[in-house]
């Protein structure tokens, strides 16, 4: 995984004119359990809708969600933030939820969502923002501080570490070659297959079965199937019903395909982002894992975490946290904790 990553990483961003909420999307109450004040809005920012949540006033937080999540993933934070004195933004990223879903994995590009990320932040009358990000949310969070690290105070990334752009080879190839073609990426490139798959299963049991993983081993997805439609998996104490009914709702509106153009266009953003093969990080960052989690227990990634190399590419790299007993979905597992240590590091700029 860590090979991967390290595939991914280097770009420039154009500058992106300064986008404004739309009129016709007031502040609405959320009417999700738990998140009574939260507000949502829909701005247009670099050719597209974008819907976000938000509460609080203070300094700006922006939170990124990942696979396959939504603003939603971070109800806890942006709670908790906001009573800690932020004024919390936390995006649906394009291709999921309430949000514009471009066709064709060639609108999601790194270029593309950053360019998203960069006009939300100037929609919201913001130099610079405070920027917090999991899964997908951190690689385009670490996008973000590579093109424009005058947008960014401070950064704090769980779950994926830096991965310097490797100029010697593609990263579906090396992907490929390494874990095979059941290799749960490499299963998302052909378009409408997966696709068939997880509408066999059922987009609940296909969530759930994500939601739940918790070997550290790589994750595949067999061609001769990924199970029953009928499979009852039963839920951690930080996932409920409720929480995974909402998540169905947004995804049986959009389908899956938007989400998993991310993945497909990995190989085209590692063919735009070669002039900045080997850039650094210059933003103030803290790294934040669980021990549980796959990106961490990838061949290389402790070493590549613990012993210099990740901070020979993130030279203002803080801190990095593992947390002992924690998968890989950490901001929903450790909610509180996640908050704490959002804030604390924050709290210094």
């Amino acid at each position: 995984m860590v090979d991967f990553i390290r595939n991914l990483f280097s770009s420039f961003c154009r500058k992106q004119k300064t986008s404004h909420a739309l009129p016709a999307q007031a502040l609405i109450p959320s009417p999700h359990m738990g998140c009574s004040e939260i507000t949502h809005r829909t701005v247009h920012v670099n050719g597209i809708d974008m819907h976000v949540a938000e509460k609080g006033s203070g300094p700006v937080v922006v939170l990124l969600h990942g696979f396959p999540e939504l603003w939603y993933t971070w109800r806890h934070q942006i709670n908790g933030l906001a009573e800690l004195g932020y004024h919390v933004v936390a995006p649906d990223l394009r291709g999921y939820s309430d949000s514009s879903v471009p066709s064709g994995a060639t609108s999601y590009s790194a270029l593309h969502v950053v360019g998203d990320i960069v006009a939300l932040i100037d929609s919201l009358g913001q130099e610079k923002v405070l920027l917090a990000a999991h899964d997908w949310g951190a690689i385009i969070a670490w996008y973000v501080c590579l093109f424009r690290p005058d947008k960014v105070k401070a950064l704090v990334i769980l779950s994926v570490p830096f991965g310097p752009r490797n100029p010697a080879r593609k990263p579906i190839d090396y992907l490929r070659s390494t874990y095979g073609d059941d290799y749960y990426i490499c299963r998302f490139q052909e378009p409408g297959v997966i696709e068939a798959e997880f509408k066999r299963l059922g987009t609940e049991v296909v969530l759930k079965k994500i939601l739940t993983y918790r070997n550290p081993t790589p994750f595949f997805i067999p061609k001769e199937g990924w199970g029953s439609p009928d499979e009852q998996i039963p839920l951690p104490s930080w996932l409920s019903e409720d929480d995974i009914k909402y998540y169905v709702s947004k995804f049986n509106k959009t389908g899956f395909s938007g989400a998993l153009n991310y993945y497909r266009a990995l190989d085209i953003t590692w063919e735009l982002t070669e002039p900045w093969t080997g850039a650094q990080i210059k933003v103030p960052t803290k790294f934040i894992v669980g021990d549980l989690d796959i990106t961490y227990n990838a061949p290389g990634a402790k070493d590549f975490i613990h012993k210099g190399g990740m901070k020979k590419f993130v030279p203002l790299l803080d801190e990095v946290v593992v947390m002992k007993g924690v998968g890989h979905f950490i901001n929903e597992e450790k909610p509180t904790e996640i908050t704490e240590h959002i804030d604390s590091f924050f709290k210094k700029f």
